[in-house]
Protein backbone atom coordinates (compact mmCIF):
# COMPACT_ATOMS: atom_id res chain seq x y z
CA UNK A 1 0.00 0.00 0.00
CA UNK A 2 1.31 3.40 -0.90
CA UNK A 3 1.63 6.02 1.80
CA UNK A 4 2.24 9.72 1.11
CA UNK A 5 5.48 9.64 3.10
CA UNK A 6 6.95 6.97 0.84
CA UNK A 7 9.19 8.06 -1.89
CA UNK A 8 8.49 6.88 -5.33
CA UNK A 9 8.18 8.12 -8.80
CA UNK A 10 4.71 9.31 -9.52
CA UNK A 11 4.21 10.70 -12.92
CA UNK A 12 1.90 13.65 -13.15
CA UNK A 13 1.09 12.86 -16.77
CA UNK A 14 -0.35 9.38 -17.03
CA UNK A 15 0.07 7.79 -20.41
CA UNK A 16 -3.17 7.50 -22.28
CA UNK A 17 -4.51 4.01 -22.80
CA UNK A 18 -4.43 2.82 -26.38
CA UNK A 19 -7.79 2.92 -28.14
CA UNK A 20 -9.62 -0.36 -28.43
CA UNK A 21 -12.14 -1.31 -31.04
CA UNK A 22 -15.71 -1.03 -29.75
CA UNK A 23 -17.69 -4.24 -30.05
CA UNK A 24 -21.47 -4.03 -30.10
CA UNK A 25 -23.21 -5.28 -26.95
CA UNK A 26 -25.27 -8.45 -27.31
CA UNK A 27 -28.98 -7.96 -27.87
CA UNK A 28 -30.99 -7.64 -24.68
CA UNK A 29 -33.45 -10.45 -23.98
CA UNK A 30 -36.36 -9.61 -21.68
CA UNK A 31 -36.28 -11.30 -18.28
CA UNK A 32 -39.80 -12.68 -18.69
CA UNK A 33 -38.73 -14.88 -21.58
CA UNK A 34 -35.57 -16.02 -19.82
CA UNK A 35 -37.53 -17.27 -16.80
CA UNK A 36 -40.16 -19.19 -18.80
CA UNK A 37 -38.36 -21.56 -21.15
CA UNK A 38 -41.40 -23.84 -21.51
CA UNK A 39 -43.41 -21.20 -23.33
CA UNK A 40 -44.56 -17.63 -23.42
CA UNK A 41 -46.09 -16.00 -20.35
CA UNK A 42 -47.76 -12.62 -20.14
CA UNK A 43 -47.45 -10.65 -16.91
CA UNK A 44 -49.76 -8.11 -15.33
CA UNK A 45 -47.46 -6.24 -12.96
CA UNK A 46 -48.04 -4.93 -9.46
CA UNK A 47 -48.84 -1.42 -10.60
CA UNK A 48 -51.43 -2.37 -13.22
CA UNK A 49 -55.24 -2.38 -12.91
CA UNK A 50 -57.23 -4.01 -15.70
CA UNK A 51 -61.01 -3.89 -15.99
CA UNK A 52 -62.68 -5.97 -18.69
CA UNK A 53 -62.23 -9.27 -20.50
CA UNK A 54 -58.85 -10.98 -20.87
CA UNK A 55 -58.49 -13.74 -23.47
CA UNK A 56 -55.39 -15.28 -24.95
CA UNK A 57 -53.37 -18.28 -25.96
CA UNK A 58 -50.40 -17.99 -23.59
CA UNK A 59 -50.00 -18.40 -19.84
CA UNK A 60 -50.79 -15.42 -17.64
CA UNK A 61 -49.19 -14.23 -14.38
CA UNK A 62 -51.22 -11.64 -12.44
CA UNK A 63 -49.53 -9.57 -9.75
CA UNK A 64 -51.79 -6.54 -10.12
CA UNK A 65 -55.56 -5.99 -9.96
CA UNK A 66 -58.03 -7.45 -12.45
CA UNK A 67 -61.82 -7.10 -12.65
CA UNK A 68 -64.00 -8.81 -15.25
CA UNK A 69 -63.34 -12.20 -16.84
CA UNK A 70 -60.25 -14.22 -17.75
CA UNK A 71 -60.40 -16.87 -20.46
CA UNK A 72 -57.10 -18.68 -21.21
CA UNK A 73 -58.42 -22.15 -22.18
CA UNK A 74 -55.23 -24.07 -22.97
CA UNK A 75 -52.76 -22.56 -20.51
CA UNK A 76 -52.03 -21.63 -16.91
CA UNK A 77 -53.27 -18.61 -14.97
CA UNK A 78 -51.25 -17.76 -11.87
CA UNK A 79 -52.44 -15.15 -9.40
CA UNK A 80 -49.29 -13.91 -7.66
CA UNK A 81 -48.93 -12.96 -4.00
CA UNK A 82 -49.78 -9.33 -4.73
CA UNK A 83 -52.56 -10.22 -7.17
CA UNK A 84 -56.15 -9.26 -6.50
CA UNK A 85 -58.67 -10.69 -8.94
CA UNK A 86 -62.43 -10.11 -9.00
CA UNK A 87 -63.25 -12.21 -12.06
CA UNK A 88 -64.41 -15.56 -13.33
CA UNK A 89 -61.37 -17.54 -14.56
CA UNK A 90 -61.35 -20.29 -17.19
CA UNK A 91 -58.02 -22.02 -17.92
CA UNK A 92 -56.29 -25.40 -18.10
CA UNK A 93 -54.51 -24.86 -14.79
CA UNK A 94 -55.05 -22.18 -12.13
CA UNK A 95 -52.64 -21.40 -9.28
CA UNK A 96 -53.77 -19.00 -6.52
CA UNK A 97 -51.15 -17.29 -4.37
CA UNK A 98 -53.05 -14.01 -3.92
CA UNK A 99 -56.75 -13.15 -3.60
CA UNK A 100 -59.45 -14.30 -6.02
CA UNK A 101 -63.15 -13.49 -5.82
CA UNK A 102 -65.15 -15.29 -8.50
CA UNK A 103 -65.86 -18.71 -9.96
CA UNK A 104 -62.99 -20.64 -11.51
CA UNK A 105 -63.06 -23.49 -13.99
CA UNK A 106 -60.00 -25.56 -14.93
CA UNK A 107 -59.80 -28.45 -17.36
CA UNK A 108 -56.86 -29.91 -15.41
CA UNK A 109 -56.21 -28.64 -11.89
CA UNK A 110 -56.57 -25.84 -9.36
CA UNK A 111 -53.91 -25.15 -6.72
CA UNK A 112 -54.64 -22.85 -3.79
CA UNK A 113 -51.34 -22.24 -2.04
CA UNK A 114 -50.83 -21.41 1.64
CA UNK A 115 -50.86 -17.64 1.04
CA UNK A 116 -53.86 -17.79 -1.31
CA UNK A 117 -57.50 -16.91 -0.76
CA UNK A 118 -60.38 -17.96 -3.01
CA UNK A 119 -64.01 -16.99 -2.58
CA UNK A 120 -66.10 -18.69 -5.25
CA UNK A 121 -66.97 -22.02 -6.80
CA UNK A 122 -64.37 -24.35 -8.31
CA UNK A 123 -64.92 -26.79 -11.18
CA UNK A 124 -61.84 -28.89 -12.05
CA UNK A 125 -60.55 -32.43 -12.54
CA UNK A 126 -58.13 -32.01 -9.60
CA UNK A 127 -57.84 -29.54 -6.74
CA UNK A 128 -55.15 -28.94 -4.14
CA UNK A 129 -55.62 -26.70 -1.09
CA UNK A 130 -52.54 -26.21 1.08
CA UNK A 131 -52.64 -25.70 4.84
CA UNK A 132 -53.14 -22.02 5.62
CA UNK A 133 -55.06 -21.26 2.44
CA UNK A 134 -58.52 -19.67 2.58
CA UNK A 135 -61.35 -21.16 0.53
CA UNK A 136 -65.06 -20.38 0.66
CA UNK A 137 -67.28 -21.92 -2.01
CA UNK A 138 -68.30 -25.13 -3.68
CA UNK A 139 -66.21 -27.77 -5.45
CA UNK A 140 -67.25 -29.70 -8.55
CA UNK A 141 -64.77 -32.44 -9.47
CA UNK A 142 -65.14 -33.17 -13.16
CA UNK A 143 -63.93 -36.21 -15.06
CA UNK A 144 -60.58 -35.63 -16.74
CA UNK A 145 -60.60 -34.77 -20.42
CA UNK A 146 -59.77 -37.58 -22.91
CA UNK A 147 -56.26 -36.19 -23.43
CA UNK A 148 -55.68 -36.27 -19.66
CA UNK A 149 -56.91 -39.88 -19.52
CA UNK A 150 -54.32 -40.82 -22.15
CA UNK A 151 -51.60 -39.24 -19.97
CA UNK A 152 -52.71 -41.24 -16.93
CA UNK A 153 -52.55 -44.51 -18.86
CA UNK A 154 -54.66 -47.66 -18.42
CA UNK A 155 -55.92 -48.65 -15.01
CA UNK A 156 -53.73 -51.08 -13.20
CA UNK A 157 -55.11 -54.54 -12.70
CA UNK A 158 -56.22 -54.75 -9.13
CA UNK A 159 -56.17 -58.05 -7.31
CA UNK A 160 -59.53 -59.25 -6.13
CA UNK A 161 -59.94 -59.23 -2.43
CA UNK A 162 -60.97 -62.45 -0.76
CA UNK A 163 -64.58 -62.81 0.26
CA UNK A 164 -63.69 -63.46 3.88
CA UNK A 165 -62.04 -61.40 6.56
CA UNK A 166 -58.59 -62.12 7.92
CA UNK A 167 -60.05 -63.25 11.24
CA UNK A 168 -62.40 -65.69 9.52
CA UNK A 169 -59.50 -66.96 7.44
CA UNK A 170 -57.51 -67.65 10.58
CA UNK A 171 -60.28 -69.71 12.13
CA UNK A 172 -61.36 -71.45 8.93
CA UNK A 173 -57.90 -71.92 7.50
CA UNK A 174 -58.62 -69.91 4.34
CA UNK A 175 -55.37 -69.52 2.42
CA UNK A 176 -56.73 -66.90 -0.03
CA UNK A 177 -57.08 -64.14 2.59
CA UNK A 178 -53.58 -64.74 3.91
CA UNK A 179 -52.05 -64.32 0.47
CA UNK A 180 -50.82 -67.88 0.13
CA UNK A 181 -48.70 -67.88 3.28
CA UNK A 182 -49.95 -71.24 4.40
CA UNK A 183 -50.54 -74.35 2.37
CA UNK A 184 -53.67 -75.65 4.03
CA UNK A 185 -55.81 -78.19 2.24
CA UNK A 186 -59.18 -76.97 3.48
CA UNK A 187 -62.34 -75.88 1.71
CA UNK A 188 -62.73 -72.20 0.82
CA UNK A 189 -64.10 -69.77 3.40
CA UNK A 190 -67.77 -69.72 4.23
CA UNK A 191 -69.52 -66.40 3.92
CA UNK A 192 -70.79 -65.31 7.30
CA UNK A 193 -73.85 -63.03 7.21
CA UNK A 194 -73.18 -59.64 8.72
Amino acid sequence: MWKPTQSGSISSNPTPEPSRPVTPAPAFEPAARATTPAGDQATIGKGLFIKGEITGSESLFIDGKVEGSINIPGNRVTVGRNGQVAANINAREIVVLGKVRGNISATDRVDIRAEGALTGDVAAARISIEDGAFFKGGIDIRNPTPSRLRQLGPRRNRQKRPSCSLLTAFYDGCDSALGGLFDMKRPPCRRIPA
